[in-house]
């Protein structure tokens, strides 16, 4: 049986490394189908198509699945669903939204946020903000999942699949598009970023967070925060990493002023380089640092921002 991955799509663009990462999960479970959704979203398929390891990429443009509404594009999903033993797609906020409600229409279980694919049945996650890897083996006759894409890498864009055109069910009436507000930035994304900067309650303020800002448009990073800076108004909520925010593995994770909480280390454990940068050298963020500075971040960000 074959693997229906639905792909994340923003204003007709493809999320081309969550889709590639998730691929990279998926591509041993069998022939994989890529859903794209949405009005205008033919460039998004036609990227879809490049990635190794995709068969086919099924392109339902209908209005009706624009901007994520789960009703409509879950209604589609599980008009196909009976043709695929997993459907499956990245853990964002849009795919959060839409594979819990097809699962319930489906009546099975979701799995949420898994980190490693044992066999078609049988998948590990992580539970107690990472501290332990559950193993779950489902019966379900189609599994419905999330992947955490932090743990993979993104396959290559060497591929030529064929793209389909499709039409399904939309649920429309339920709920309707009225807006979206979407915050620019000329710095990259933080979920895909491969330099990350975060700044914690040490920081003090809001104004003082400039700090962090500057250190990381050096590195041309994307800006982090903790719960407590984000709690605080120092940082938007979108900048947000933990077990409650974002989850990131970048090349590199730069903490500035963090303690270390554990549900902050959820978030950002699985980064291949970490610093730290803290006043307090018995602060926990050190015990899984490879690199440790303890010192004042005031003296210290401004020197090394200067520096670099």
């Amino acid at each position: 049986m074959a693997v229906l991955l639905l792909a994340d799509v923003n204003g007709g663009q493809l999320a081309t490394d969550s889709v590639a990462k998730t691929l990279s999960a998926v591509k041993a479970l069998g022939e994989v189908h890529v859903l794209v959704a949405g009005a205008g979203a033919e460039a998004a398929a036609a990227e879809a198509a490049k990635l190794d390891g995709v068969s086919k990429v099924l392109l339902a443009g209908a209005n009706d699945y624009s901007h994520g509404l789960a009703e409509a594009t879950a209604a589609l999903i599980v008009g196909l669903a009976p043709g695929y033993a997993h459907v499956a797609a990245a853990s964002t906020a849009a795919a959060k939204n839409v594979l819990p409600r097809v699962a319930a229409l489906l009546d099975v279980m979701m799995i949420t946020d898994i980190t490693a694919v044992i066999d078609a049945e049988t998948f590990e996650r992580p539970i107690y903000a990472g501290n332990a890897i559950q193993t779950v083996k489902s019966s379900d006759k189609i599994k419905v999942f999330t992947v955490r894409t932090a743990t993979f890498g993104a396959v290559a864009a060497t591929g030529a699949a064929a793209v389909e055109t499709i039409s399904g069910e939309t649920a429309s009436g339920l709920s309707a598009w009225v807006e979206d507000k979407v915050a620019a930035s000329d710095r990259p994304e933080l979920t895909s970023a491969k330099i990350v900067v975060s700044g914690g309650r040490g920081v003090g303020s809001q104004a003082d967070f400039a700090l962090i800002e500057k250190l990381a448009d050096k590195f041309g990073a994307a800006v982090g925060a903790s719960r407590a800076a984000v709690d605080s108004g120092f940082a938007p909520n979108d900048w947000q990493v933990g077990q409650t925010g974002k989850v990131v593995a970048p090349e590199l994770y730069v903490a500035v002023g963090i303690s270390g909480a554990i549900q902050h280390l959820a978030g950002m454990k699985d980064s291949k380089i970490i610093v730290a940068i803290n006043k307090d050298e018995e602060a926990p963020i050190f015990q899984v640092a490879d690199f440790g500075l303890v010192a004042d971040l005031f003296t210290a960000v401004p020197e090394l921002a200067e520096k670099l």
